[in-house]
């Protein structure tokens, strides 16, 4: 990261008097002797630092291979801070005087508070913290959260999609297993390493890396939040970008990382507002800015296992015994990928089956033949992308004709496409490879080479986790007016009845895949998630 450029209205913004007393205001000043740190890598809980005289150099410490480097200096009527200030991840660099400086100490609370109320200040930080992150990418800052994994391991894929859907400033490097590397001083059985500010976690998971980055849940005090919403697809983004927009505490958790399906998407070409398509990588990234921009707090990987009423208040289990108290829940959980019932599919999970077709997966299969399974349009639209990016692909649809469960743009698209073949009535039937997916066997079409596999042949409603809430049959949750009679003697109690995308339990909500009778389009999740906080709104002002 070079020095900010002074000119530069976004990076380095110039405030004007009033818009310094407004930022300055609440904040506590500090005096700092030359080389005294104000905060240190690593730690919580930091402060924004308001530069009032002298200067502030922000720095990547020494690492065990490299020594420190000093990324920025920041001069009177500027302040230090990046993304990770909105979200409560640790510090990755540091902050230190250079020379005897006046800073002012702002608080993540009071940053908060600034950015709720003051739209024209809003705007202005949120550019520059946006801005700063992005430039962090380009230069060493990144070596501060820095992978290594086998180019195979699905452990590894994992720590980088964790990474790359909560937008982490971090490098990852592929090796071997084969090879012990002397330099990093790992055997194959440590893999895959992350290094946190130079320091080595084994056998790396993404939970051990946000709990170690500070993104995992921690009650503050004995708090209850007026929101928890489970799940962090677009109805759950949704949801929470609402409900903390206007007023209501809130708390959004995922398992894996924000996105669900709709991450996995290569391209969304029926989204309002894009007529030229969007990735689903790039709606999830924009609507999880926009949800730290309201100060939703955003945990994951963060399982929920149960959900129970105690003292008036819901109680949400985490999968580590943790839990988070809530006037009201939105469950927005989706559902799980299905799999194909055939031997070896387990084992190829972690070496060539994939349930996305994005950047990430791409760079698994590397311009070979490829095997697309599914009719609806994640189907298609993935078939596209690989093709498109030097993948022959065979799409595989157990169905006698593509449009039964596809869009027609689609359809038509795949059949101008020549690098897509297209199997209608058939079905996958067999696997092959060693330590790697390399063959698939189509029952139409024999034995044909393939470097990977993508299943998109629907999922199962996540609601096993549920105990006290109505499902149907197939497990979706029954909401509104489809609650069950066997419930209504709870509601008689209350004098009302169940309030829209309010399940069998009060104060507990459904949106998007995991409801019964939902549509299961991105857009379609979006208005579920936000009109369910209207109806929160209604129950919590009783």
């Amino acid at each position: 990261m070079p020095e900010l450029d002074p000119a530069d209205p976004v990076m380095q913004p110039q405030l004007s008097d009033a818009q310094w007393a407004r930022l300055v205001e609440h904040a506590t000043p500090l005096e700092v002797a030359d080389g005294e740190h104000v905060f240190r890598a690593g730690q919580r809980d930091y402060p924004m630092v308001l530069v009032e005289e002298g200067a502030v150099e922000l720095v990547r410490d020494a690492l065990a291979w490299m020594g420190e480097e000093v990324l920025a200096t920041m001069g009177p009527r500027t302040f230090a801070g990046e993304l990770g200030l909105l979200n409560g991840q640790s510090a990755f660099l540091s902050a230190r005087a250079r020379g005897d400086s006046r800073v002012r100490l702002l608080d993540r609370a009071e940053l908060r508070r600034i950015m709720n109320e003051d739209d024209e200040l809003c705007d202005l930080i949120l550019h520059a913290l946006w801005a700063r992150r992005e430039n962090l990418r380009r230069g060493s800052a990144a070596m501060t959260l820095k992978f290594v994994g086998a180019d195979s391991s699905g452990e590894f894929l994992a720590l980088r999609r964790f990474a790359e859907r909560l937008d982490l400033v971090h490098t990852a490097f592929t090796v071997s297993p084969a090879d012990e590397n002397a330099s990093f001083r790992y055997r194959a059985q440590d893999l895959p390493i992350a290094f946190i500010q130079g320091e080595p976690v084994l056998h790396a998971t993404p939970g051990a890396v946000a709990e170690r980055l500070g993104l995992a849940y921690e009650a503050q005090g004995d708090e209850a939040v007026d929101l928890v919403v489970v799940g962090g697809g677009p109805a759950g983004l949704a949801a929470a970008i609402y409900g903390a927009s206007e007023g209501l505490s809130t708390v959004l958790l995922d398992a894996v990382a924000p996105g669900g399906q709709a991450a996995a998407t290569s391209r969304i070409e029926n989204f309002l507002g894009f007529p030229f398509g969007v990735s689903g990588g790039e709606l999830i990234g924009q609507a999880t800015l926009q949800a730290l921009k309201f100060g939703v707090r955003v945990y994951a990987p963060c399982e929920a296992v149960a959900l129970d009423e105690a003292d008036g208040l819901l109680d949400v289990t985490l999968v580590d015994g943790r839990i988070i108290r809530a006037r009201a829940a939105i469950v927005t959980s989706g559902a799980a990928y299905r799999r194909l019932q055939l031997d070896r599919w387990t084992d190829f999970e972690q070496a060539g089956i994939f349930y996305a077709a994005t950047p990430l997966e791409l760079r698994q299969v590397a311009e070979s033949p490829v095997v697309v399974v599914g009719g609806a349009n994640s189907a298609g639209q993935a078939a596209l992308y690989l093709a498109s990016n030097g993948c022959p692909v065979h799409l595989v649809v157990r169905g006698a004709e593509l449009g039964a469960g596809m869009s027609s743009y689609l359809v038509d698209r795949l059949g101008e496409d020549p690098r897509i073949q297209v199997h209608l009535g058939s079905n996958v039937v067999g696997l092959g490879g060693d330590v790697a997916l390399r063959s698939v066997s189509i029952d139409s079409a024999g034995e044909i080479a393939a470097r990977g596999l993508f299943c998109f042949i629907g999922a199962e409603p996540a609601t096993r986790w549920l105990r006290s809430v109505d499902t149907d049959a197939d497990g979706f949750i029954r909401t509104g007016v489809d609650v069950t009679a066997l419930s209504l003697a709870r509601w008689q109690e209350l004098g009302r009845d169940p309030f829209p995308f309010e399940t069998s339990m009060p104060r507990v909500f459904a949106a998007g895949d995991v409801r019964r009778g939902s549509m299961k389009r991105v857009a379609a999740a979006v208005g579920e998630g936000s009109s369910a906080v209207a109806s929160v709104h209604r129950v919590l002002a009783g």
